[in-house]
């Protein structure tokens, strides 16, 4: 019997991963992959947002934002998207075009390959920017044009390398 992948949808109405206190994505094969939360991560995404949301009005922040990429749906852990951008998918269940800055905050588990593939697809799926941000609040900016980082972020020039956590 062949095995179909199961789409972001149908992995989003099984009710035993609802609750799970992780965050789950999927690659191109359907397969389920996760990571577990933790609470410095979640106080992570809120600085983060908050500061995005202050520099950038008139935007959408996002957590834990699906996208679709070529290697199944990843979720950046904080987005900022235009309104333009966002009003034709703001009911999608997984953004077919990702928001102009994609943040992951990288975790003891992280790899390094796996940072870098993610800036790839994210990329890839149409992010301007890609953001990491270590446990220390760190952030690293890169765009597409480059393997390298960026001294500051084009889109949000003023955005702290160094994030003051409440």
């Amino acid at each position: 019997m062949p095995e179909t992948a199961l789409t972001w949808t149908q992995v989003c109405e099984i009710p035993w991963l609802q609750d799970l206190p992780a965050k789950i994505e999927t690659n191109r094969y359907g397969k389920i992959m996760m990571s577990p939360a933790s609470s410095w991560h979640g106080g992570l995404q809120y600085d983060l947002a908050r500061e995005l949301d202050r520099q950038l009005p008139g935007g959408r922040i996002l957590i834990e934002c699906p996208i679709d990429t070529s290697d199944g749906t990843r979720v950046a852990d904080v987005a900022w998207m235009s309104r333009e951008r966002w009003l034709p998918h703001q009911k999608a269940i997984s953004l077919p075009l990702a928001p102009e800055i994609c943040v992951e905050i990288l975790s003891p588990s992280n790899h390094a390959g796996e940072m870098v593939e993610k800036r790839r697809l994210y990329h890839e799926a149409g992010a301007e920017e890609v953001w990491l941000c270590d446990e220390n609040g760190a952030v690293t900016f890169y765009t597409s044009k480059t393997s390298d980082p960026i001294p500051s972020s084009r889109r949000c020039p003023h955005f702290p390398k160094l994030l003051q956590m409440d």
